[in-house]
């Protein structure tokens, strides 16, 4: 399942909101460009206008252009799969979680080498976010631990633990030193950076929480579930600021949705978002009324892992089989998400 395909045929169908498909006859062929890694990809994060960072089951870090496909830089020094790829705001320096219990620092313009290593979880690490000024680092993993890293030394700044926070995904509130996280034991912590200790906690929810997400203008975050034959596996959006329980929910994936990302505000249009999941879609919907707008079934892609918001109109899907997807939004009669491109 890991191993990449060969795309052979494009899709001509457009999906309904309601997972129906309408014939559109033909389209435009996805560009096809060489394959960014040899196995499975993990994590796909924005970097800078035109450009992405990824991670994957071979054990690299690559910076491509999203626009060519082209592999700028590849970084090589995990021993095992990339569980996590970030970087902060208008950085030079991308960050890398693995299944080898570190994380390592790289420089874009730097050498192939990592430029700094957070070694200290006892586990498998599954969080990674990095504040917006680029000086601190938290990292979350399997041993239930979380840790902040000043990036500049590598030092530990602070650990703490509790019981059965199985850490899946972390995210920092944009300008305030607070950090979202989600959890195996189906729990959305909010930890202040400062002491490292935990702010609130949400209301549990049915589900094991996959990932999270905040806004741009850190009001609401976004957490997704697991799921299976249609149980679970819905997206939740919460306010930050009334945090005794969750604004709504967004269902529609059949299977464990495993990212959801906030798309960068277009003053023209309503705030929307995004999901992807096991069951090989991707799903655009309303943040205010809930509606799912536009629904793309990657055929062959087998599970999708991650996504990435380039731009308003502009996705990134990291997938099992078929690498990483470029995904395009058109606004015409009908909100219409098609793939263009894949690397």
């Amino acid at each position: 399942m890991g191993k990449l395909q060969s795309k052979i045929s494009f899709s001509t169908s457009k999906y309904r909101a309601d997972g129906s498909a309408e014939g559109t006859g033909p389209v435009r062929a996805v560009q096809q460009h060489g394959p960014t890694h040899t196995d499975a990809v993990t994590s796909v994060a924005a970097l800078k206008p035109d450009l992405c960072v990824s991670g994957g089951r071979d054990k690299s870090v690559a910076v491509c252009s999203w626009r060519s496909g082209a592999a700028l830089r590849r970084f090589i020094g995990h021993k095992r799969e990339v569980t996590k790829v970030t970087s902060a705001l208008d950085s030079n320096r991308v960050f890398s979680a693995s299944r080898d219990k570190t994380v390592m620092m790289w420089e874009l313009h730097g050498t192939s080498g990592p430029s700094q290593h957070f070694p200290g979880h006892d586990l498998v690490v599954t969080g990674l976010a990095v504040s917006p000024d680029g000086s601190q680092l938290c990292t979350g993993s399997r041993d239930n631990t979380v840790c902040k890293w000043d990036t500049e030394t590598g030092e530990c700044l602070g650990r703490t633990a509790i019981s059965r926070n199985l850490v899946t995904h972390l995210c920092w509130v944009p300008g305030e030193p607070y950090v979202i996280q989600t959890s195996e034991d189906k729990t959305i912590r909010i930890w202040d950076s400062r002491e490292l200790q935990v702010a609130h906690t949400f209301p549990a929810k049915r589900h094991i929480q996959t990932c999270c997400d905040v806004s741009q203008d850190g009001r609401y975050c976004l957490s997704s579930s697991s799921g299976s034959a249609g149980e679970g596996g819905e997206a939740t959006l919460w306010d930050l600021r009334q945090t005794r329980n969750r604004v709504c929910e967004y269902k529609g994936h059949f299977q464990t949705t495993t990212s959801c990302v906030f798309l960068p505000r277009d003053p023209a249009l309503t705030p929307r978002i995004a999901t992807s999941s096991y069951d090989s879609t991707v799903k655009v919907w309303d943040q205010d009324t809930r509606a799912c707008l536009a629904t793309l079934c990657l055929e062959g892609s087998g599970p999708l892992a991650s996504l990435a918001a380039c731009d308003s109109s502009t996705l990134l899907c990291a997938s099992f089989n078929s690498g990483i997807h470029v995904l395009q939004l058109s606004d015409c009669a009908d909100l219409a998400l098609a793939e263009v491109a894949v690397f």
